[in-house]
């Protein structure tokens, strides 16, 4: 009966070990956009805004518009992370891109309002308005991507 015990008490232990494991971690997400303007212009407004966001003394007071870190940049991928002020849990975000005729960049990241936060960079950065932006993404390349709550801005051309 022992063994048995310890058998049981093993397998309760991994399984919430699992469970736990399982729900700690937020799933990667990917989101596609494409501009209708040179890379470089997206690039460089990403940034600008990254860094005007950064996480200060002074972002205390300005809710999860703030809190950005640039992390590190190459010529064609940012690397940025988001802390929240709330939860001080870090999301960390990844730009990769790629000029052919349209600018195309992936995000990816963990999946805990990634949109969100990215949707925040859009608009506060204007490239929300930028020619010919379009997004691309789903609940199954972003899970959560269609239930996450937040206000996006639809341009009509």
């Amino acid at each position: 009966t022992m063994d048995l015990r310890l058998l049981l008490m093993s397998a309760v232990l991994l399984g919430a070990t699992l469970t736990l494991s399982v729900t700690d971690r937020p799933a990667q997400c990917k989101i596609k956009w494409t501009f209708g303007i040179l890379c470089e212009e997206v690039y460089n407004r990403l940034v600008r805004q990254i860094k005007l966001w950064q996480i200060s003394t002074s972002c205390l007071y300005s809710g999860e518009k703030c809190s950005y870190e640039l992390v590190s940049t190459s010529p064609y991928l940012i690397k940025a992370a988001h802390t929240s002020p709330k939860t001080k849990r870090v999301n960390e975000m990844q730009f990769l891109f790629e000029q052919s005729t349209l600018c195309k960049v992936t995000v990816s990241g963990k999946v805990d309002k990634l949109n969100y936060y990215l949707q925040n960079l859009m608009d506060g950065s204007d490239l929300i308005n930028a020619e010919g932006y379009t997004q691309f993404s789903n609940k199954w390349i972003c899970p959560g991507f269609d239930i996450t709550n937040c206000s996006v801005s639809i341009r009509i051309v």
